[in-house]
């Protein structure tokens, strides 16, 4: 066996070599087992560029169900939580007004920061700011509250003074913002641009149905931010003492219909969230989660064009119905996960140097085990930094 090279061999070219022809002299332990080829590597992925290209893509097999005719949204996405495999999706990198459906992003980056068990007392400053006219739960200046009820207070009924509070708490309002820019960005969601935590309209905000479904995705994984975003209704406290204790309360109802199943839409079988929201330059936004059969599909419906206040919900609804019905039927279009980083030499040699492993190998030599280990590495190092190169076939 011998490796060809163009051009004189370098130091470590040569060192490359001798490693190379040391396994391949050294006698394998008296019966020890035949080594086996490595297993072959996995399909590639699919085509990350595929939910960049603008229309409806799915990859349907033989009986597979056809995609809901009903589905107005300018943007739609189905993927499958568990394995983060995008089943169809409808211009999914659209950049679009979210909504209060940022208000995922917001519990995913502040929610770590601020755990229910805390007390703050709510100061004038901090509803100073909350957009008039939007939605609130009704918080009161001077009130201790129960930093759980505040988050209740996001998640049930989008109130913007309690995401404006809990923004103060964790540091203030550009802080929050710039830490759920950078939240997007590490979770591979590169449409969000933060403006507004709350999800209010403001120039430049924009996110898009694949980045709502990595963030509602996400935080389903959180058990606190699930157990939020699943809640029906709650006693929130109109007054409180010095402790936080209400000394009375107050309804208050998931905005989420699929959760609470309002105006006879009925609640959606299996539904465990995730959070709704509504502008008047976004239209309604919504990301649904439910699960059946051990299985969590999520649905994100950004704008439908027919219908009223409910068409987002009855979309969302026939989607999620496709998607378990389609189950095993249809091929991804794309991941929600993040991508992986490009590779580099030392990256590559420390995958050879994983992949050779005594079970893969079957071999029961330590010596022969460690120099194969070592001449796949030095040669993927190499390689990669181009001293090994592969001559022409001469004629």
């Amino acid at each position: 066996m011998s490796i060809r090279s163009s051009g004189r061999r370098t130091g470590a070219g040569a060192a490359a070599l001798a490693i190379g022809a040391s396994v391949l002299l050294v006698p394998a332990a008296a019966g020890a087992a035949r080594a086996e080829p490595l297993p072959p590597r996995p399909a590639p992925a699919v085509d990350a560029s595929l939910l960049h290209r603008a229309g409806t893509h799915v990859r349907a097999r033989q009986g597979a169900p056809a995609l809901p005719d009903d589905v107005s949204a300018l943007s739609w996405l189905v993927a499958d939580a568990g394995t983060g495999a995008v089943l169809a999706a409808h211009d999914a990198h659209r950049r679009l007004p979210p909504a209060s459906t940022l208000k995922t992003l917001f519990a995913l980056t502040a929610l770590p920061h601020l755990p229910g068990s805390g007390r703050h007392t709510v100061t004038e400053a901090e509803l100073d700011e909350v957009p008039e006219g939007s939605s609130t739960v009704g918080l009161s200046a001077d009130h201790t509250y129960r930093v759980a009820d505040l988050w209740r207070g996001v998640f049930l009924s989008s109130g913007n003074d309690a995401v404006h509070v809990l923004a103060e708490m964790n540091g203030g309002w550009d802080v929050t913002s710039a830490q759920m820019q950078a939240k997007a960005r590490a979770l591979g969601a590169r449409d969000t641009t933060v403006v507004s935590p709350d999800g209010f309209d403001a120039d430049g905000q924009a996110s898009s149905a694949y980045d709502l479904a990595v963030f509602g995705r996400t935080g389903l994984a959180d058990p606190a931010f699930a157990e939020y975003a699943a809640t029906a209704d709650a006693r929130f406290p109109g007054g409180t003492t010095t402790d936080g204790s209400p000394t009375w309360t107050y309804g208050i109802e998931n905005t989420n219909r699929l959760v609470t199943g309002q105006d006879g839409l009925g609640r959606y079988p299996g539904i465990i969230g995730v959070k709704n929201g509504y502008t008047s330059q976004a239209g309604f936004t919504l990301i649904a989660a439910a699960r059946r059969d051990g299985r969590t599909l999520l649905a994100t419906v950004m704008n439908p064009q027919w219908g009223g206040a409910n068409a987002v919900y009855e979309e969302a609804r026939s989607l999620l119905d496709w998607g378990f019905a389609a189950a095993g039927r249809v091929d991804p279009v794309g991941s929600l996960d993040p991508p992986a980083p490009p590779a580099t030499p030392r990256t590559v040699a420390a995958r050879a140097a994983r992949a050779v492993t005594p079970e893969r190998l079957d071999v029961g030599t330590p010596m022969v085990y460690g120099l194969s280990a070592a001449f796949l590495a030095a040669v993927a190092v190499l390689t990669g930094a181009g001293v090994l190169r592969r001559r022409r076939d001469l004629p």
